[in-house]
């Protein structure tokens, strides 16, 4: 590995996935495949919210938000580890590095903000019902995506500028399949204890302040049903409540447990194993929670499939 200037170095060598060689044939296609169902599936819930006018609604408009924001965040990680499979060189350059390692924040981020949106969305329909077009308006749905997006903007900056003060020396391999901060902290030859203070008060504030907002907002939704109980009002809370607490439970119970509840005995490969979950399967898993769970989204995807069929007999005509 190449260096410059004594302490800022051209490249870092990636450890990869923990996958045997006579095995890498099989998980480059499996990787491939939920890429490319993680890439369609979210753009087509993107394509059905855009051109259905009955999906014009604040909930559907920040579901379009989260499932675009998931193509980004499985494309920040999955190419560079498809190609690295491929090859006996693991390295990324410092730039791509680090590059790399604020747009996952930075996307890692605005999921987090977006579902306790989502969840805010849900609070307000159930709760507040008459109040609700008045709340949720237009330039408010806007308005909390936009601040979503300054904040992630903010927290990802935050812990880059601190990163580019930080130095490497020797051979610095960096024991992941992609650029993740805490194992760059850990591979580095400087005094790293502000940034991980900086890391400790960040995860308070970014990932357990909205994650309690979360709780407490489903908290008031079953409050609420529960004052005037009956089995209809209690299925229509499942089925529009259901999809979002599904996924919040993948993407934080994974986070946790990579970041907030690590134990000793937990190997680099189970933490591996943890951050394909959150970065690679939960964004492929959300299009299918949410459109399998979802009636309109299903009548959406119907009628999309009938106009593409009448579209093409046309043209065979």
């Amino acid at each position: 590995m190449r260096r410059q200037n004594g302490t800022r170095v051209s490249e870092f060598l990636l450890q990869g996935l923990p996958i045997p060689p006579e095995q890498q044939g099989w998980f480059l296609t499996l990787f491939l495949v939920i890429y490319l169902t993680t890439v369609l599936g979210n753009l087509l819930i993107v394509l059905l919210i855009r051109i259905d006018s009955r999906l014009h609604t604040p909930m559907y408009f920040f579901l379009s938000v989260l499932a675009f924001n998931d193509v980004f965040l499985s494309t920040v990680t999955v190419p560079k580890m498809l190609e690295d499979m491929q090859s006996n060189h693991k390295s990324i350059s410092y730039s791509g590095c680090v590059s790399q390692m604020y747009f996952l924040i930075f996307f890692a981020c605005t999921d987090n903000f977006i579902l306790a949106v989502m969840a805010y969305d849900r609070y307000v329909a159930i709760c507040q019902p008459l109040h609700y077009n008045i709340i949720m308006r237009k330039e408010r749905c806007i308005s909390l995506v936009a601040w979503s997006w300054i904040f992630s903007f903010s927290h990802a900056l935050i812990h880059t500028l601190l990163l580019i003060q930080v130095s490497f020396c020797g051979d610095v391999t960096i024991p992941h399949f992609f650029c993740e901060l805490t194992a760059l902290l850990e591979v580095s030859c400087s005094d790293t204890s502000l940034n991980n203070l900086v890391i400790f008060i960040e995860g308070v504030i970014i990932v357990y302040i909205p994650f309690t907002f979360i709780m407490g907002s489903y908290i008031c939704i079953w409050a609420t049903v529960l004052k005037n109980p009956s089995a209809k009002k209690f299925f229509k809370v499942l089925s529009t409540c259901g999809s979002h607490l599904l996924v919040v439970a993948l993407f934080y119970g994974t986070i946790a447990e990579v970041y907030f509840l690590p134990s000793p005995a937990m190997s680099g490969a189970k933490e591996i194993a943890a951050s394909v979950m959150y970065m690679i399967v939960t964004p492929m898993l959300n299009p299918f929670i949410y459109s399998l769970r979802n009636r309109d989204i299903k009548q959406a995807l119907l009628l999309f499939a009938d106009k593409m069929m009448f579209f093409k007999s046309n043209n065979l005509v």
